[in-house]
Order: structure tokens, then C-alpha cells, then sequence
């Protein structure tokens, strides 16, 4: 999903090229929440992202950059959000997609929960030939969409829990997984009367960054957007400076847009069911995808890069007492951060920061507790976000920093097992945006002479890595 949300817009994008977005069920929650309006991902594609998140670890701790392994297998024994609140005595119930469905999570990482795990029975409409489709309401009555499955069983669970918590007994984590916008969009028909084809825009920017590297480019279509017999039918080629046919691109621009607000119906019955219980004046609410998306921009499709699009990404945390008149922060986060946050909302003492190697050390974070910006959204921060993205089957490893004005992206050669490093001396590209004056990210200014400071600055920056760009309070850990 990206972070083109109702109250998303303004400065963040100053050049929007979306209809007005309806999201009026996150747009009340972000109105009581913590809204993180530049959260970064630490890898943009599903399981490492979701794997980093959940155990507040990078990807070079997790050894998790592929839809395949297992964390507990590649990288360490270690904690995850719900394990840590299972441990603590909650009931944590999961459904839908929260780690990635699978071997890459051994099937939603058993020990995590307190309760088997569900996924919607009925999958009619998850696989699908095409990339979006609008479903009638004939359809999905008799047999309904994923998320409607996984909406109802969020209801249900918190009917269940309920007594328990507002008893006293037993408190709860439970974590909701609604699949969409991923594609394919599918989405009820009714959708569609919100976003009007002519009120659908192209990208401004369907070309390549200006003096980009090739490394920097994924190919769409090999990668994931070709799996669909509407796009094969356009014969595209992924290549760069390649894009889809505009009807294509309004298509899937509307789909998508649709698909969210879709979603944002599903989340809007889910709270309205924990204002109905009496549980939403002391339950804490996070809300995040799990990557951005490219639509088009600089012809690109998907996630897989290094680019804005892809690693920028909705978050917003609501603490009942901290954030009800909602706050807003401009401030650097990260998705490793929301595990030492949810822990520290919740009570229990403060994560602690994990040592350099923490293979063998179950519980600890590698993020930031954002519970001080709840206080004071303007406090001195993070001064760099970290995300990552690896190409050449893995012999190569894009490195991106991102910092209040520039991404700087370095692309040096990667060796993978039993080692997990970069080699600095050997480079295949490097990038540097200057947001200030290309917030599309249009032109590689590298090897401007005018930027050569600025380069050696980014450089010495993103080689020494995340545990020197945190807070101050929260310095580096040999």
C-alpha cells in the first residue's frame, strides 16, 4: 500500500497524480493516532519486510530477502511480536496474511500464537488470470472475497476476547491480515463509482531516472506483473524506459485505488465492532502495509526497488491516553521500530538494543521505541532510514539511506552464507535524489560536481549503518 491516504496529502506530495483518495476509516484512526508520515520498510517485497517488522530485525540479522526461508532457520531463535505478547500472557490470535503464508513463515510461525491460525476457506477469488477484477455483488454474496473471510473472523475473535479482557483475566494481540491491495486488485463492483475513469491520471515520470544504473531496475514483468494473461496479451517487455499502454495504466492505477478503499471499508467494520464491545478506549491499534507500490512511475510496476515509491509506506499507531486528539510526526521511522514501540505502549519495560551479533539472542530490537514522538513529534530523531533490496541472485545488495533531504543508494557486491556482507570496494552503481528539488526521484545526481560533498557525506553514512543515525538516546551497541 502506499502512503496516499486522505491524511497522507499535502507537502509529502507535492505533485499529486491520484484522484482523491477515499479512506475515510484510516483517516479517523490516523486522527487518533501517532500518523508516521515518512516510514520507510527495510526491504520492499513481502517476507523480508513482514520478517523485519515482526522481529524488529534488518534483513542482514534476519538472513530473510527472498519468499522462501525461514527466519528461525537462516537467522536466530527469535521473539516476534505476538510471541512476546504470548509470552506475556495474552491470547494472540492471527489471521490472514501477517508473516508471509508458507515455508518462508513455516506456515505463520506456530509458536507465535495462542490459537490456530486462520485463513479464509474459500479462496475463490485469491488466484486469479487477471490483474484486477471487479466483482458483482451477486458474486460475492453466495460466495464472498478473502478479506470479507477474514473481516468476519476478526469480528468473531474479538467477540471472544472480549469478556476475558475487559474482566481483567486475559489480554489480547490480535493481528489482522487483509490481503488487498496486493494484486490481483479484486474488489466489490461498487468501488468503482468512486473513482471515475476520466478522473484516473497517468504518471508524469514513465521513464527511468535520468543517469540511473541498470542494477537499480527490476523487470516487472518476470518478476511478478507478467503472471497475468490481460498483461501478456499487451506483449511488454519490462525493460527499462518500457511501460505498459496507457489504457493499461489507467486500469491498474483505478483497480488499485479501488482495492484500498475496499480495504479501508474492511478496517472501518473492524473498529466498529471494537467500539461496540467497549474495548477501543484501551486497546492499542497499529496499522501498516507492508511496502509501497510503483503504478507506473519511471515506468516501473510493483515493489522490488530501492526507489520512494517502493519503501515508503503507511504506519500509524493509536494509544489510547497518548494520541487521542492524534499527532502527527514528520520524523524518520522505520518498521523495525513498531515492535519496541507496541511493547513499550503496552507497558512492559523497553526492549533492549540488539548487539552486533544477535544470533543467539532471542528477544531484543534492532528499531526504535517511537513512544517519544507520541510526546513530542518534533524531538531530535533518526537522522537516516535504512532499506535494502538484493539483485544477481543475490550476489549483489542495493544498500539505500534515506535522510530528511537526499536517498543515497550504493549497490556493492554481496556475499550471502555463512557471511551476510558487503564488499564496499566493489560497486555497480550508486544514486543520489535530491528531494528538496526532484521528489519523483527523476535524476541521478551522483556524479554532479555540485553534490560531491553531499556524496561523500551519504557514503561515509550508510557504510557505518543504522546504529549510528538513531536518536541520541538510543546511540549505537558494539
Amino acid at each position: 500500500m502506499r502512503p496516499e491516504l486522505g491524511v497522507y496529502l499535502g507537502s509529502d506530495f507535492p505533485s499529486p497524480i491520484h484522484p482523491e483518495v477515499h479512506t475515510p476509516n484510516l483517516d479517523a484512526l490516523a486522527a487518533k493516532s501517532l500518523l508516521l508520515k515518512r516510514s520507510y520498510v527495510q526491504q520492499a517485497v513481502c517476507s523480508p519486510s513482514r520478517t523485519s517488522l515482526l522481529t524488529g530485525r534488518r534483513p542482514d540479522t534476519t538472513h530473510v530477502y527472498d519468499l522462501i526461508h525461514y527466519f528461525r532457520n537462516v537467522g536466530g531463535n527469535y521473539t516476534t511480536i505476538p510471541g512476546f505478547f504470548k509470552i506475556n500472557g495474552y491470547r494472540t490470535v492471527g489471521m490472514g496474511k501477517i508473516f508471509h503464508p508458507g515455508t518462508a513463515s513455516d506456515y505463520d510461525d506456530p509458536i507465535s500464537w495462542t490459537d490456530p491460525y486462520y485463513h479464509a476457506p474459500d479462496a475463490k477469488f485469491k488466484f486469479m488470470q487477471q490483474s484486477w477484477r471487479a466483482v458483482s455483488k451477486d458474486e460475492y454474496t453466495i460466495r464472498p472475497l478473502l478479506d470479507m473471510q477474514i473481516k468476519e473472523q476478526a469480528k468473531k475473535i474479538l467477540q471472544e476476547v472480549a469478556p476475558a479482557a475487559k474482566s481483567g483475566q486475559q489480554h489480547f494481540f490480535v493481528a489482522v491480515g487483509f490481503h488487498k491491495p496486493h494484486l490481483p486488485f479484486i474488489f466489490p463492483e461498487e468501488f468503482l463509482s468512486l473513482y471515475p475513469r476520466e478522473n484516473i491520471r497517468l504518471p508524469d515520470n514513465q521513464y527511468a531516472p535520468v543517469g540511473m544504473p541498470d542494477v537499480a531496475w527490476i523487470d516487472y514483468i518476470t518478476e511478478e506483473l507478467g503472471a497475468f494473461t490481460d498483461i501478456q496479451h499487451v506483449y511488454p517487455s519490462g525493460a527499462i524506459n518500457s511501460t505498459l499502454p496507457n489504457e493499461v495504466v489507467i486500469g491498474l492505477r483505478r483497480a488499485y485505488y479501488c482495492a484500498v478503499s475496499y480495504t479501508d471499508s474492511l478496517i472501518g467494520e473492524v473498529m466498529e465492532e471494537l467500539e461496540s464491545l467497549e474495548l477501543a478506549g484501551n486497546t492499542i491499534v497499529s496499522f501498516w502495509g507492508d511496502h509501497g507500490w510503483q503504478l507506473g512511475e519511471h515506468g516501473e510496476w510493483c515493489k522490488h526497488t530501492n526507489f520512494e515509491d517502493a519503501t515508503h509506506a503507511p504506519m500509524m499507531v493509536s494509544v489510547p491516553g497518548l494520541t487521542d486528539k492524534g499527532v502527527v510526526t514528520e520524523r524518520l521511522t522505520e518498521f523495525v521500530d513498531l515492535f519496541p514501540t507496541l511493547v513499550e505502549a503496552a507497558g512492559f519495560d523497553p526492549l533492549p538494543l540488539c548487539p552486533a551479533d544477535s544470533t543467539g539472542t532471542a528477544l531484543c530490537t534492532e528499531g526504535t521505541s517511537m513512544v517519544p514522538l507520541m510526546k513530542d513529534p518534533t524531538r531530535e530523531w533518526k537522522t537516516g532510514a535504512f532499506s535494502q533490496y538484493p539483485r544477481n541472485n543475490y550476489t549483489v545488495m542495493g544498500y539505500t539511506l534515506r535522510t530528511d533531504k537526499y536517498r543515497y543508494t550504493e549497490w556493492p557486491e554481496f556475499t550471502m552464507a555463512p557471511d551476510y556482507k558487503p564488499n564496499w570496494n566493489k560497486l555497480y552503481g550508486v544514486e543520489l535524489y535530491d528531494h528538496s528539488v526532484d521528489p519523483e526521484e527523476n535524476y541521478n545526481r551522483y556524479k554532479d560536481p555540485q553534490y560531491q560533498t553531499i556524496v561523500t557525506e551519504l557514503s561515509s553514512q550508510l557504510r557505518k549503518g543504522w546504529r549510528y543515525s538513531q536518536p541520541p538516546s538510543a546511540m549505537h551497541s558494539p
